[in-house]
């Protein structure tokens, strides 16, 4: 299906083969599909133009398209000659099939190690695009602390571990001053936080003040020392684990840390077929030996800069509002979703529009991740206990109740 709009003459229509104008909802998309404008700026074709060049621009062009073909385009020029126009379609085309490729390799390298779990290593994916953080919650051996080392080494980030123990120091994650006899002054060392993927193994077993020492570097990415800040490295992404079972004797996470964390997620275990995959995979080598770095921190950080500008309708953001208040207003609820939890909600449905290759906001991409960053975030009422009801069984239950609005159906 193919299909012009706008002001795109009947010309580069037949240069791209494209039929009559359709709308979005007309337009069946399957598989992964990416969005793409381009502009026209001194002579050149710029993809993704930025505020500045669409001043400028002479061409504004939107190409959808998926790895095989072009679905859309939507554009409008001034005087452009459709050779330009074409080119400037095939060059988006051919960026898009480089970002849909590189998406799916950095999910099946991720997967060597981490086997059968490609749901849970999209999601990881998405948070570290949405510049968040995760907390993988399941019993011991289901693979918590591999998943992380994977995705440092694919992605090409420094990486630390820190393995939290009842006598761990604020100071071993934030770092300390010490007096150097030979230059006569105090130095900073830095502390486990100073990295660009932080594995903080095992955060329930450590002290409340030594949790609260990740606080500033989560929500801001610095750490403070003797009143001196420093800067942490971009991107910074922490993964903390914890596991429920055993749990005498730990130290919950306080709701203002666990707000923190973008998502929870829970991993379960693997199938009988893919434990068999994992016993063969383990049979010669560590599996994260073999693992190919497919990324950099400047590729996540791109990725991080451009999702401001996926774009997002007020309705999307309307029916996200509306799904969180919902949560303040029931009755197993005592603390529902907090602002900074929507503001999560909307990031990480830009995220998931990323990872599905479009450049705008579905109510389905809401749906996605609405349990996974809302479930930690919610103080259920003592009744909920009683009655064997879970967040997650209460948000499953608003996402039935709320609809979108009826317009976003088939966006």
């Amino acid at each position: 299906v193919m299909s012009v709009d706008y002001d795109c003459s009947p010309e580069v229509a037949a240069m791209i083969g494209a039929s009559a104008c359709v709308s979005y909802s007309e337009i069946p998309f399957a598989g992964p599909i990416g969005c793409l404008e381009v502009g026209y700026c001194d002579g050149q074709i710029v993809l993704n133009p930025n505020q500045e060049q669409r001043k400028t621009s002479r061409m504004d062009v939107t190409v959808a398209a998926t790895a095989e073909k072009v679905v859309m385009i939507e554009a409008g020029a001034d005087e452009i000659p459709d050779e330009i126009m074409y080119a400037g379609i095939v060059k988006a085309h051919e960026e898009i099939k480089k970002q849909i490729d590189f998406i799916n390799q950095i999910v099946a390298e991720v997967g060597k190690a981490f086997i059968g779990k490609n749901e849970i290593v999209e999601k990881v994916l998405m948070t570290i695009y949405a510049g968040g953080h995760v907390l993988l919650q399941d019993c011991p051996g289901v693979g918590k602390t591999t998943l992380a080392l994977a995705f440092s080494r694919v992605l090409g980030l420094q990486q630390k571990r820190i393995q939290f123990t009842t006598d761990t120091m604020p100071s071993d994650i934030t770092g300390f001053t010490v007096f150097n006899r030979e230059t006569n002054r105090f130095e900073y060392q830095n502390g486990a936080a100073d990295c660009q993927l932080l594995l903080a193994d095992e955060i329930n077993r450590t002290s409340p003040k030594t949790q609260a020492a990740l606080l500033e570097a989560m929500e801001e990415h610095n750490v403070t020392v003797d009143g001196i800040t420093h800067p942490l490295p971009s991107p910074f992404v922490c993964i903390a684990t914890q596991n429920p079972l055993g749990a005498a004797g730990t130290q919950p996470l306080p709701e203002s840390q666990l707000d923190r964390f973008m998502v929870c997620l829970t991993i379960g275990y693997p199938s009988r077929e893919n434990q068999i995959s994992i016993l063969n995979a383990q049979r010669y080598q560590n599996p994260l030996n073999g693992l190919n770095r497919i990324a950099s921190a400047e590729n996540v950080m791109e990725v991080q800069q451009y999702l401001s500008s996926v774009r997002a309708a007020d309705a999307v953001l309307d029916y996200a509002v509306r799904l969180c208040e919902a949560t303040r207003e029931h009755s197993m609820v005592a603390l529902g979703i907090s602002p900074r939890g929507i503001a999560a909600v909307v990031r990480m449905a830009r995220a998931s529009a990323i990872l599905r290759e479009r450049n705008y906001v579905i109510p389905e991409d809401v749906q996605a991740v609405f349990v996974d960053v809302c479930a930690h975030r919610l103080v259920m009422r003592p009744q909920a206990r009683v009655e064997g009801v879970s967040a997650a069984d209460v948000l499953n239950e608003i996402l039935h109740k709320v609809q979108p609005t009826a317009a976003l159906h088939g966006v």
